[in-house]
């Protein structure tokens, strides 16, 4: 037993060494407001590790490893609910996500509010089919409630084999009403630019607008809109109608990406600043970008749309590219830096937050719109399964046809109103 604690109490001092060491190494990064290294807080931590490890009844639970992990995972969302520790299959997950394809349900999610919020379902997923819709919150997942979950833990448990069932508990504000899914996963291919149309020229004054949907930044994103783009531009069209809403973000280059086919080459769309203000960090558009200046556009914006698609509608409104129509944005404005660790595993921490050309800081405030448009719960339910496509019920069917799209409607509306102003200022 003295063996036991000598060599525990060994563990524990090359612990602190490693720790202590750490932060005199990152000492320069340190807050201002730090008064130094906490020694006692650290010795507790270690010492808690090793009482645990010597103590604990089941030996096979406290590996280093295991203990480690889930400090880490309760570690980094006590910062904030974007921060997060992935295990080394979790960031595999998230990398095959970026991509363009995963596993899964087929819906993205948020923590705001202390609530697990979806911001976007993804057509012809299971998640889309089953009638789940943004904005509804997962309070439990095969039973397991998701308070204080962290998101990573939330991710491990919705992704898994294909053809796996699982049961969600679903909580939707808008109706008070709270409802168990069961369903089945699939691998999810993500569509980036979808809906690609010019809108009926009766609709439009005779004006020959192009509308398009973009449902999120993934990396083939920029280069789907510039072949959108071609067809839109081949078939005449003199406007454009971007749709963001719904939009959840995704990869900050793919944001960046899509402000470049719209904007001069070397523009800046955003930039972040962190703990250091002497690190700031700009965002500019490719110096061999090919712009499209020459038709006058809007995008639509509503408070789901977050993060990358923030930023895109961020840097269109200040530099004066688009029309903003709808509703103030969702306000997730924050950088997350993949830290890799070497295990495999990475934090992905916090580092900073995002501010638009005109300087406005994103995170909880989100992008204004010039034209507010808000629409009620059915219209946005309408809207919703508008955009999920597929076979209806009745009910639905009624809906969709009898609720017009009323943001839509006032973006067209703006964007024949400047073309008819344009068209007699040459006259």
């Amino acid at each position: 037993m003295k063996r036991k604690v000598l060599y525990g109490f060994l563990g524990a001092c090359v612990l602190l060494d490693l720790l202590i060491g750490l932060s005199i190494l990152n000492s320069s990064a340190a807050d201002p407001g730090d008064h130094g290294i906490d020694y006692a807080a650290i010795v507790g931590f270690t010492r808690a590790i090793q009482v645990i490890r010597q103590d604990y009844v089941d030996p096979n639970a406290v590996s280093y490893k295991k203990l480690t992990y889930a400090g880490l995972h309760a570690m980094l969302p006590h910062l904030d609910p974007h921060s997060q520790f992935l295990e080394p299959e979790d960031l595999k997950d998230r990398e095959d996500e970026t991509r363009g394809e995963f596993g899964g349900f087929g819906f993205t999610i948020s923590g705001k509010d202390n609530s697990i919020t979806i911001l976007s379902t993804m057509e012809n997923s299971p998640s889309a089919r089953a009638g789940i819709m943004p904005g509804d919150q997962i309070v439990a997942v095969e039973g397991k409630s998701t308070l204080n979950m962290p998101i990573a833990e939330l991710n491990q448990l919705l992704r898994g084999q294909p053809n796996q069932r699982l049961a969600l508990t679903i909580y939707r504000p808008s109706t008070k009403e709270t409802k168990q899914y069961d369903m089945r996963r699939e691998i999810i291919k993500v569509a980036s630019v979808v809906d690609t149309k010019i809108l009926n020229p009766a609709e439009t004054g005779g004006i020959k607008i192009g509308y398009l949907r973009i449902t999120e930044f993934t990396e083939p994103t920029a280069k789907e809109l510039s072949q959108k783009l071609d067809e839109l531009e081949s078939a005449g069209m003199e406007a454009l109608i971007m749709d963001l809403r719904f939009n959840p973000g995704g990869l900050l280059t793919s944001a960046v990406d899509v402000c470049g086919l719209f904007l001069p080459p070397r523009t800046l769309v955003a930039y972040t600043e962190g703990r250091d203000p002497a690190e700031r960090r700009d965002y500019y558009t490719d110096m061999n970008n090919r712009p499209r200046e020459d038709f006058p556009m809007a995008v639509l914006a509503n408070g789901l749309s977050a993060s990358g698609a923030e930023i895109v509608t961020g840097a269109l409104k200040d530099l004066k590219r688009a029309i903003v129509v709808g509703e103030t944005t969702f306000g997730k404005g924050v950088v997350q830096t993949p830290i890799p660790l070497p295990d495999g595993s990475a934090l992905w921490l916090t580092t900073a937050k995002y501010y638009t050309p005109g300087k406005q800081v994103i995170q909880e405030k989100g992008i204004s719109p010039d034209i507010e448009a808000t629409i009620d719960t059915d219209r946005e339910r309408a809207l919703l399964l508008r955009q999920r496509g597929g076979l209806y019920t009745p009910e639905e069917q009624k809906l969709v046809k009898d609720t017009p799209d009323t943001q839509l409607d006032r973006a067209v509306d703006a964007l024949r109103s400047l073309i008819i102003y344009e068209r007699y200022a040459k006259e």
